[in-house]
């Protein structure tokens, strides 16, 4: 039996019947200029904005039903909305509208020796599902990104942000009606739980594209269930690695910036290896920061003996604990005893999100961004820029993990393909 056949009849349909409007919405959005598109998301931005205090007013609703049935902290965190935030997720998409437009672009081209022009145009995909936890901003990204590429958008969020995510998408929903499009270019699955996710990532020929946001067992479900194309976007068990030719200060900045400046986003660094050779000068310096952070660090054996001394909280590390994302103020930390054992130990428990290496030797930096197999490899920098925003595309819609079609921050160009246009004059074969 799969997961199509468990899933209620009334709740299929109210998908499906949601998808057949999106594809409609998805042709309008494929014939506007840029301009249009760029206007639309003005006034989206504006609309947000405008309600920043309803928004969160409805934020706090989330907020206090998820502390009620005991929501995690880096969940609630997530969640949270303020007027700041609110301002943050509008502005997102007036940089988006900033932003190139993929569509119409040239990928490649050539005339051929019978005169054929022939060319790769990037083209919408048509309709995007995004299934996600809790995430209100998610929302406005998605929307915003799904607009300026051509998309309809048919957004599945998690019950935890029920509230933010409905009022957002009525005040987005209500400025493109206003705008005169179409309001189904971005819908909300509001009703049917989780079967009405698995009916959205079912709906081959509705629905050309669903990407997943969250956790692992989230990605896991919709990898394996879903019938329609997936974007998979990973967990991010992020290494730093401090080597013998670190600069001491700088590692210490970028370990205690990459574990401690929001701990409950997939770039932040989970796993620490230093060089056994300075180990014993750089360790202590930066378990000084991170214990001063409230880090508590899940040690080998000497990371144990430094925590120890230097009156940080620390517990053995685990087998289990090299492979965890936890999103908290926790780290794995090894010693290591070279670049060979750094990288071995990166390609054992990577996530394939993001890895990043300190170091002034240029051979050393050289071969862990060749060797170490991740979506984004950084030399002397923090985990926290692997970030659609911080690489200049404006929102994300994630960070994906897999190796075709898109990897790492995913943005514009992502949420496109292409067609071959080919013109003659009466060429025949």
């Amino acid at each position: 039996m799969t997961a199509q056949t468990l899933i209620p009849d009334d709740v299929r349909e109210y998908v499906h019947d949601i998808a057949r409007r999106a594809r409609v919405a998805a042709r309008q959005l494929a014939l506007l200029t840029r301009a249009e598109k760029d206007a639309a998301l003005g006034a989206l931005a504006d609309a947000v904005e405008a309600a920043a205090p309803q928004v969160v007013d409805a934020n706090r609703e989330d907020l206090e039903r998820g502390r009620s049935r005991g929501l995690a902290e880096n969940l609630l965190d997530r969640l949270t909305l303020d007027e700041a935030r609110v301002r943050t997720v509008a502005d997102a998409l007036r940089q988006v509208a900033a932003l190139p437009d993929p569509v119409g672009e040239v990928v490649r081209g050539s005339t051929l020796a019978n005169g054929l022009q022939i060319r790769q145009v990037r083209v919408p995909m048509g309709v995007v599902g995004m299934i996600y936890e809790a995430r209100p901003n998610v929302t406005v990204d998605a929307a915003g990104l799904g607009l300026k590429s051509g998309n309809a958008v048919i957004l599945r969020g998690g019950s935890a942000a029920a509230s933010t995510n409905g009022r957002l998408v009525s005040l987005m929903r209500g400025a493109l009606e206003a705008h005169g499009l179409s309001p189904d270019a971005v819908n909300l699955l509001s009703e049917g739980g989780h079967d009405a996710g698995r009916a959205l990532m079912t709906a081959r020929g509705l629905v050309d594209l669903v990407i997943p946001r969250g956790g692992a067992s989230l990605i896991r479900t919709v990898v394996t269930e879903s019938t329609v194309p997936v974007i998979e976007t990973g967990v991010g068990n992020c290494h730093v690695y401090v080597d013998a030719a670190a600069d001491p200060g700088m590692a210490v900045r970028i370990v205690t910036n990459s574990k401690t400046h929001r701990t409950s986003v997939c770039n932040a660094a989970e796993s620490l290896l230093v060089h056994r050779r300075v180990a014993g000068t750089v360790v202590p310096a930066i378990l000084r920061e991170l214990g001063a952070a409230g880090v508590t660090v899940h040690g080998d054996e000497e990371m144990e003996a430094y925590a120890e001394a230097a009156g940080v909280a620390h517990v053995p590390i685990t087998a289990e604990d090299d492979d965890t994302e936890f999103l908290s103020l926790d780290i794995s930390a090894r010693v290591v005893d070279d670049l060979d054992a750094a990288i071995a130990h990166i390609q054992e428990h990577t996530s394939g999100h993001t890895e990043a290496i300190v170091t002034d030797d240029r051979a050393a930096a050289r071969r862990f961004t060749t060797e170490v197999d991740a979506a984004a490899v950084l030399v002397n920098a923090s985990t926290r820029f692997t970030d659609g925003g911080e690489f200049g595309f404006g929102a994300e819609i994630g960070i994906s993990t897999q190796k075709l079609h898109a990897r790492g921050p995913m943005a514009l160009p992502e949420l496109t393909t292409t067609k071959w246009v080919v013109e003659g004059d009466g060429q025949v074969r």
